[in-house]
């Protein structure tokens, strides 16, 4: 059974979601914690908790695809984290996705969603969808 764990790496914050092989990407609650030890700690514990057989990291590549400094830090937090846990971790270009996650949610309450990492979340899902399209495609449906 395949059970990931999608990320979106922020500094402040680090949002979640959570997939199987149904190929539906589910929201989880964003790890908030100030101390980046105690995220860090939180961060393994779910993944052992969720029984990930795999991660899913957003890896921010430029517009003209190349690594830039936050592409770099999220190579290295993938090592980090296949060294930590001994699973396999898969790194899905996360362009747009926090924009796109953040314009689901009304103007009025953008601010305070986003102290509260709904909106990193919800860039994890769009993160994790992505890689469960491309690889846990639904099949098409038979036309009579």
């Amino acid at each position: 059974m395949t059970r990931l764990l999608g990320i979106d790496l922020g500094t402040r914050r680090i949002g979640l979601a959570y997939g199987d092989e149904l190929g539906v990407a589910t929201p989880l609650p964003a790890l908030t914690q100030a101390d980046p030890a105690a995220r860090w700690a939180a961060l393994l514990a779910v993944a052992r908790e969720r029984r990930a057989t795999g991660l899913v990291l957003g890896h921010p590549l430029n517009m003209d695809d190349t690594a830039g400094p936050k592409a770099k830090e999220a190579e290295a937090f993938a090592e980090k984290l296949r060294a930590a846990l001994g699973l396999p971790v898969h790194l899905v270009d996360e362009r747009l996705t926090s924009a796109e996650a953040e314009e689901s949610i009304p103007k009025k309450q953008r601010r305070a969603v986003r102290a509260s990492g709904i909106v990193d979340s919800r860039a994890a899902t769009l993160i994790l969808q992505d890689f469960l399209d491309q690889h846990f495609p639904l099949p098409e449906a038979e036309l009579p």
